[in-house]
């Protein structure tokens, strides 16, 4: 029940912040890129501030037991590695078009018009779950990876690691018996496209401890991770060392990586300080991220 109240099926973006009168204000940040594999942080300083913009709360649906309807086990979308440098978008299609149609993609292929993924890695994006689950089954398994073995006009046979996402990955709960509450709940950004909702749970409960629940945020056509999480605490000690550290290093088996941690922003919240009474019950706009106050404010509040 809390779990569906709290971790809906909606894209929570947080968001820059402005000082004004010793208040911060949190305002919309597009997505940073679907198709970024290591996403950059995604909370930059806004120059000046912007108009009040809400941030849409979660709904009342689960969101990663979703897929699992129709049998669905794996994201549509695959992440493939190690490619040989000279084979190209056809060349990839071709080696992977025995599972089901698909279309091959790369950050920036749109942009770049290039035939070749310039980092030697691309994303198979398969038009049936059940084609990833038909490449998975072709795969060596080698040190708990997948590989599975292209060529190109100059390489025969080459591995290259294949890279699946199991939706069941996106949700992890620690402690079921703590109800989670949004207002100790603090949003990951910039988290490493392969780290498992386990693995951050396990990562921010050794670094701060109350961990009970962590989300992996996924998109909702492929349900593949779009770089950012968020991870709830059941004591308003640990969410605060979480918040105040704002940055935390990642840190679990290749992945090593510095990430931006602040607190989790809801659009449907009365203002703390006049209860609605000054705003007509309107929900209230702004937010101080200040660790001393961490409180919802109406506009006539926030003014004065």
């Amino acid at each position: 029940k809390h779990l569906a109240l709290l971790f809906g099926h909606v894209d929570i973006h947080l968001c820059s912040l402005v000082p004004l009168a010793g208040k911060a204000y949190y305002a919309n940040l597009e997505d940073p890129g679907s198709l970024l594999e290591e996403p950059v942080a995604m909370l930059t300083e806004a120059p000046g501030l912007p108009q009040p913009q809400s941030i849409p709360s979660p709904s009342r649906s689960s969101p990663h037991s979703q897929g699992s309807e129709a049998g669905e086990r794996f994201s549509r979308k695959v992440f493939v590695g190690g490619l040989p440098p000279d084979i190209d978008e056809d060349e990839i299609t071709a080696s992977f078009r025995r599972f089901g149609p698909l279309v091959v993609d790369w950050p920036h292929k749109a942009e770049s018009k290039s035939y070749f993924p310039p980092k030697g890695y691309a994303f198979l994006l398969f038009q049936d779950e059940s084609s990833v689950q038909q490449l998975i089954e072709a795969c060596i398994v080698d040190d708990d990876k997948l590989y599975l073995c292209v060529s190109s006009p100059t390489i025969k046979d080459k591995p290259v690691q294949i890279r699946p996402w199991r939706l069941s990955d996106a949700d992890f709960v620690l402690d079921a018996s703590m109800p989670l509450d949004p207002r100790k709940t603090v949003f990951v950004g910039g988290v490493p496209r392969p780290l498992k909702a386990v693995e951050l749970a396990m990562i921010m409960d050794r670094l701060y401890g109350g961990v009970c629940y962590a989300g992996i945020d996924t998109d909702p056509e492929l349900k593949y991770p779009k770089g950012a999480g968020r991870v709830a605490f059941s004591n308003q000690q640990s969410y605060i060392a979480a918040i105040s550290a704002r940055f935390v290093q990642l840190q679990h088996g290749d992945i090593d990586k510095r990430v931006e941690v602040k607190p989790y922003v809801l659009d449907d919240q009365m203002c703390d300080e006049c209860q609605g009474q000054r705003c007509g019950g309107k929900f209230a706009p702004f937010f101080c991220a200040n660790v001393t106050c961490l409180q919802y404010y109406c506009e006539h509040c926030w003014a004065t």
